[in-house]
């Protein structure tokens, strides 16, 4: 009998404290933990007793990177708690201020911190000493996305803009219009990265997957819809807490989530394949150029899915600018009243779920939050799981970066710049 041990201590371009512990005995994997050793930062503990509209702000601290999904999610949790209906304008600058966050966080995955991976460099400095034009294009697409956040939102990071019924300030036409130019471009652009991510060497590894996402049945979701499933899933964001659940493993300080007790996965190649015919027009084209269409279950070409879903959130950029007209009031007053909402939108990275409870003077008495991370942390498991075999005989270097590129194609939360993997192989 031999066994064998691959520990890596710290994943490298990912965002927070993570490692993997795999364990091989006579050739099986027997044993994949996703280590999340990051210490709990108890944000649903000190909502708690904090008025309701402070809770986009603070919800917003808990990711540099997708702040503005933490800040949609809690509002409208708020807002159907309240009866405080957002329509019109302010729903559309909602939806640009989602397609900002979008941009900016898919390019950074693709170009700087998942592109390495299949090109064969450390990070994306050595990339750009042999492809600084790739590593400028990314940069140039990343600028243009935080540009809508800082507009709609008041900064590009934590932005402060955001209120229960709309926004503190909304942007004039002139405002908008000034981003016209850079849409413009980086539509063109984000079409061109879809065919250069298409080009990537992938590898030969499809999964069956249980898709979770929003379906909206008129647009390619954002912040509003019911959430749905591959299987047939068809439930109310108020339901969510009936079908999933939460639950503690030894090895983790996140959560665990499962579907009717089974791994699922979020996130853009979830969303691709419950959406596609949602998708806008130059996205879809995009996508059937390169013959990534559904069903597409490899998850490593989910970097050719972020950027389908790049293009599409710049035609739908373009689109709400050059169709602005300012509403009459930035923001929609409600009753505030004791009651409990439930909020779902699209983070770049899957949905993300939100449900508040709320006195009569407004002060938050419970608050649950589901980020897509912990979500699909099971499914990554799954993955490795099915991944290794046959792989085990590579050289501990090799089999480490593949073992690290599959984690990253989640791009679990914010990635790091640094990258520190080590790796024991114990025989």
């Amino acid at each position: 009998m031999t066994s064998r041990r691959i520990k890596v201590d710290y994943l490298a371009r990912v965002e927070g404290e993570g490692g993997l512990d795999i364990r091989v005995r006579d050739g099986r994997v027997r044993d994949v933990k996703l280590n999340i050793f990051e210490p709990p930062r108890l944000f649903e503990g000190f909502l708690r007793g904090r008025h309701f509209s402070e809770v986009p702000d603070i919800t917003a601290r808990i990711c540099g990177i997708c702040p503005v999904a933490y800040q949609m999610s809690a509002t409208h949790a708020m807002e159907a708690a309240f009866g405080i209906p957002v329509n019109g304008p302010l729903r559309d600058l909602r939806r640009l201020l989602y397609c900002g966050e979008w941009i900016e966080s898919h390019v950074l995955h693709a170009f700087l911190l998942h592109a390495p991976d299949f090109l064969g460099y450390q990070d994306a400095i050595a990339m750009a000493k042999d492809h600084k034009d790739i590593v400028e294009t990314g940069l140039r697409l990343k600028k243009y996305g935080n540009e809508i956040v800082t507009v709609l939102g008041g900064r590009e990071i934590h932005p402060i803009n955001v209120r229960v019924g709309g926004f503190y300030r909304v942007p004039t036409r002139a405002e908008l219009g000034a981003l016209t130019e850079h849409l413009a471009w980086g539509l063109d652009a984000s079409v061109e990265a879809v065919q250069f991510a298409a080009g990537l060497p992938f590898p030969d590894f499809e999964q069956h997957y249980t898709y979770v996402g929003l379906r909206h049945p008129d647009e390619y979701p954002f912040c509003e819809g019911r959430v749905v499933s591959s299987d047939g899933l068809d439930i109310s964001i108020d339901e969510f807490e009936d079908w999933f659940r939460e639950h503690h493993v030894s090895h983790s300080t996140a959560l665990h989530a499962t579907l009717r007790d089974a791994p699922y996965l979020v996130g853009p190649l979830a969303r691709f394949n419950l959406n596609f015919d949602l998708l806008s027009p130059r996205a879809r084209q995009a996508a059937e150029e390169v013959g990534v269409v559904p069903p597409e279950n490899n998850p490593f070409r989910s970097i050719v899915v972020r950027l389908v879903e790049t293009v599409h959130a710049f035609e739908e950029a373009l689109r709400i600018v050059e169709a602005y007209e300012p509403p009459a009031a930035s923001f929609v007053e409600g009753p505030v009243n004791s009651a409990t909402g439930h909020g779902c939108t699209e983070a770049p990275r899957g949905i993300l779920y939100h449900r508040y409870s709320v006195d009569d003077e407004g002060l938050v008495t419970e608050a649950r939050i589901v980020p897509p991370t912990s979500q699909n942390q099971a499914r990554v498991e799954e993955d490795l799981r099915a991944y290794l075999p046959g792989r085990l005989d590579l050289p501990a270097e090799r089999l480490t970066w593949e073992c690290e590129q599959l984690v990253r194609n989640y791009d679990p939360c914010i990635s790091c710049s640094t990258h520190s993997l080590k790796l024991r192989v114990h025989r």
